[in-house]
């Protein structure tokens, strides 16, 4: 590569192309950790899109109808930093860059939402930005669906490595994107040949712009490093009718003359030395984090020039009726409509009388009916389950290329790519996400689920046939261990509920949560309505709640979640025949009851009885609640799954591994 050619024929593009490069190396340098090649090789790619095309207004970086861009090679987040810093994000300043990687900074060593305006979506686990960005621009499809070109009308830009391609989820996304024919969505392919082993060729042979195309996507091409060539292929993608991939050819650590082209870009620190040198080949004669007067101008500018647009759009919004201005406004903040508290209040009444007998994801389908009417913005789906998962209600319609007002959408067997795809969707704004699949499959969609929790985004993950309950399908399909793997996880809250009143109070604090996403654990086999007297508070806000007391003196305590709380009922029953005062704790959500204060948790759990959790999964937690909280070791037990479950009818498997009531009886009269 000829840069005294490139510096000669593209010289304004180059000093603003290598402010970003000075700035990833001298960051990188200063931690004494971090990934400088990426950078230094898109740096040109990343030039021309934010001076040319991304729409957006660095002073207004919240503004509805901008360009989302994602750094789907997270690794690579001095890029990014660089861009913020150059353009003009109030928060982005050089001392943030300076301090890259370190205690408090803004500038974390893969880019985390929320710490920084600009930064749409955290990424570093490869392969998930790519498949966030298909749900961004499903959100953007569904929004300018309903609201019009007007108000909603973006791309959604993404920079993607050979790792994120490399990534089976990367697969999930491209073809679902395909088939939903996301034409505003666009993937700038960092194709350097380079991972942190070796060349690409060390682990791979995919012709990846055969298998986009195989996808339904257009392909493009263009030398990373041309300015010219670069503008054109980013010109022709946005007038695509299809998702685009543009084959962004690039070296990375591109000007290092010992490091180029090679993985001794890829993931340290150049060294003082090498930098010198690949900085006099640049014809950068300045010092670390120093960037020229006239070069910034240039960059603040290329910020500002979205402004006019901003202005534009803003003028339109206005001319929008009061109440669609506030309901867009709504939406985009993510706020519950009024309406919700009270549908699901006249829901919970309507149960309280009617009793039913249905499987928890019954229940939920029941919820969703009502819920989907007073909620616009919910977008609901499932992984190839949808009539087991029973998420799909009626009047949704389907979200597809030929209808976008659609609310639903058919994922396929994708559950990674459909998490991923959601978290998209919330970050994006006016769209409230849920999908399902089975509680066992939250296995395939892990990665997704766990940086939902990461980000803080409220996602409601519908996760059907939650135990040895969903019988003969076997041990393959039956959640042991999900119960504890999800409650482990930071800021998730993962709800049990064991009857129609608490999944409808599950949902309603799925669809108010503003930082945490919800699991609903859901089973397969028909519960009884065990919350007959109506409440109008919801009791599972309080995570555990008493209940049933104990008429004799309470002797016993029994907790439970989801579907054993019918077995806790009937061992209770028995118990009291016998003169065994028996407390029976529905247990719907530990994270929240976590969260309440101690005298409540008192209350619930007092000091005293003998304690027996009754759960159809593992132990691995419980102890927490059976002889913390003011329980003892010797006064406690668990009746529940010690190993895998096995294929039979649901009432078989429960009588043979000895989740009944018969057993939580023995195990009362044991500890006494």
């Amino acid at each position: 590569m000829d840069i005294a050619a490139l510096r000669k024929a593209h010289p304004d593009h180059w000093q603003q192309a290598t402010a970003i490069r000075a700035l990833a190396m001298d960051a990188v340098q200063a931690a004494k950790s971090g990934h400088p090649g990426m950078p230094m090789g898109m740096a040109d790619v990343a030039t021309v899109l934010f001076s040319r095309h991304l729409k957006f207004d660095a002073s207004a970086p919240d503004w509805a109808d901008r360009d989302r861009f994602i750094l789907s090679a997270g690794h690579g987040s001095m890029l990014l930093y660089a861009l913020l810093h150059l353009t003009g994000y109030e928060d982005m300043t050089l001392d943030q860059i300076r301090n890259f990687r370190q205690w408090g900074s803004i500038t974390a060593g893969h880019p985390e939402y929320g710490h920084a305006k600009g930064i749409e979506t955290t990424t570093g686990p490869l392969g998930q930005g790519i498949a966030n960005a298909v749900g961004f621009a499903m959100a953007e499809e569904k929004l300018r669906a309903e609201y019009g070109p007007r108000i909603v009308d973006h791309h959604t830009w993404v920079i993607a490595g050979d790792g994120c391609l490399m990534e089976g989820i990367s697969h999930e996304a491209i073809s679902l994107a395909g088939r939903q024919k996301l034409s505003r969505l666009i993937v700038l392919w960092d194709n350097n040949d380079i991972t942190i082993d070796g060349r690409v060729s060390l682990s791979d042979v995919t012709d990846q712009r055969a298998r986009f195309a195989a996808a339904g996507w257009h392909v493009l091409s263009c030398d990373g490093h041309d300015p010219a060539d670069i503008d054109r292929a980013l010109t022709e993608a946005k007038a695509s009718d299809r998702p685009v991939l543009v084959d962004c050819k690039t070296i990375i650590g591109f000007g290092s003359p010992a490091k180029a082209d090679s993985s001794g870009a890829h993931g340290a620190p150049l060294g003082d030395d090498e930098i010198a040198i690949t900085k006099e080949i640049y014809g950068w004669p300045h010092g670390p984090f120093e960037i020229p007067a006239d070069v910034l101008k240039a960059w603040r500018a290329h910020g500002a020039r979205g402004g006019a647009a901003r202005t534009e759009w803003e003028g339109r919004f206005s001319t929008l009726s009061a109440t669609k201005q506030a309901e867009f406004t709504r939406r985009m903040s993510g706020a519950a409509p009024a309406k919700l508290a009270s549908a699901i209040r006249a829901l919970k009444k309507q149960v309280s009388e009617q009793a039913p007998k249905v499987a928890t994801r019954k229940s939920s389908e029941m919820v969703l009916e009502v819920v989907n009417k007073v909620c616009p913005e919910t977008m609901g789906g499932s992984a190839d389950l949808t009539g087991s998962n029973n998420t799909k209600t009626e009047g949704l319609g389907v979200f597809a290329p030929e209808d976008r007002k659609g609310r639903y959408v058919y994922y396929g067997v994708r559950e990674h790519g459909m998490a991923a795809a959601m978290n998209g969707m919330a970050l994006h704004g006016g769209i409230k996400p849920y999908g399902g699949t089975f509680l066992c499959f939250t296995d395939y969609a892990r990665g997704s689920m766990r940086l939902s929790a990461l980000m803080g985004v409220p996602v409601s993950y519908v996760m059907t046939h939650d135990s040895i309950g969903l019988g003969e399908d076997g041990p393959t399909h039956q959640p042991v261990e999900h119960l504890a793997m999800l409650r482990a996880t930071p800021n998730i809250n993962v709800f049990r509920p064991c009857d129609t009143v608490e999944t409808a109070e599950t949902w309603e604090l799925a669809l108010t949560s503003a930082r945490t996403p919800s699991v609903m654990a859901l089973s397969r086999q028909n519960l009884p309505t065990l919350r007959l007297a109506h409440k109008t508070r919801n009791q599972v806000a309080q995570g555990a709640y008493v209940l049933a007391e104990a008429e004799a003196k309470r002797r016993a305590l029994l907790m439970a979640t989801g579907s054993e709380v019918e077995i806790a009922m009937e061992a209770r029953k028995m118990l009291e025949a016998e003169g065994i005062g028996t407390r029976v704790v529905s247990f719907p959500c530990w994270e929240l009851f976590e969260q309440q204060p101690e005298s409540y948790r008192r209350k619930v759990l007092p000091a005293g009885p003998v304690r027996v959790a009754i759960e159809a999964g593992i132990r691995f937690g419980w102890d927490r609640w059976l002889y913390g909280e003011r329980g003892k070791r010797e006064k406690s037990g668990f009746v529940g799954m010690h190993d895998f479950g096995a294929s039979a009818p649901a009432p078989t498997i429960y009588r043979e591994l000895g989740i009944t009531a018969d057993s939580v009886v023995a195990k009362v009269k044991a500890l006494l």
